[in-house]
């Protein structure tokens, strides 16, 4: 039976919803380049690949898929991506692809943890609609300091509960800045 890894670093963790995982998640993923460079449609600033971005370490979790199409359909499907783009903002690998350039090692990580197959979410950078644009991290704090009620309670949701091994230049700013640090909660126990 092929064993098919998704790699998480934001929401996916704490919030896996309807997405079939095992379990649970495991700390030791691959080392990916990933930071707070996504203004969502609710205005949080969400965690995403990037070139310019420092490398931490990733969660993963098995999936219960049979194939790669079914993983890639399964978090295409948690992250509300239109099929239209699904192609672009699901990254998958498996045995015998090119490395990916932004995670780190790939396919000696799978290796080493008998995974055959990886899937991803790869969606850009975005602010202010523009998609590909890399927000300063000043021109995220400005925009989170901006906000009020429930858009602003689910934004420093999101930055409290991203696991605290997403440790990112950006991180640290907001958390000096907004004082939006870590939650105590076990961000890996569903039912807080």
């Amino acid at each position: 039976m092929r064993v098919i890894a998704c790699l998480g670093w934001g929401s996916l963790v704490w919030d896996p919803r309807a997405l079939p995982i095992q379990r649970q998640w495991f700390t030791d993923g691959p080392f990916a380049q990933v930071e707070f460079l996504r203004q969502s449609a609710d205005q949080r600033i969400t965690l995403v690949l990037d070139s310019s971005a420092s490398r931490v370490r990733s969660l993963w979790a098995v999936m219960d898929a049979m194939t790669v199409d079914e993983a890639k359909e399964a978090l295409r499907s948690r992250e509300g991506i239109p099929n239209s783009n699904a192609g672009a903002d699901i990254g998958a690998w498996s045995v015998g692809d090119a490395a990916p350039l932004l995670i780190v090692d790939l396919p000696q990580w799978a290796a080493s943890r008998g995974v055959d197959s990886v899937v991803w979410t790869a969606l850009p950078c975005k602010f202010n609609g523009e998609n590909g644009r890399r927000p300063t991290v000043e021109e995220v704090l400005a925009h989170l300091s901006g906000l009020t009620g429930r858009p602003r309670d689910e934004a420093e949701r999101y930055i409290r509960f991203a696991p605290k091994q997403i440790d990112t230049p950006y991180r640290r700013r907001m958390e000096a800045v907004l004082h939006w640090t870590v939650s105590p909660l076990d961000a890996n126990d569903p039912h807080q």
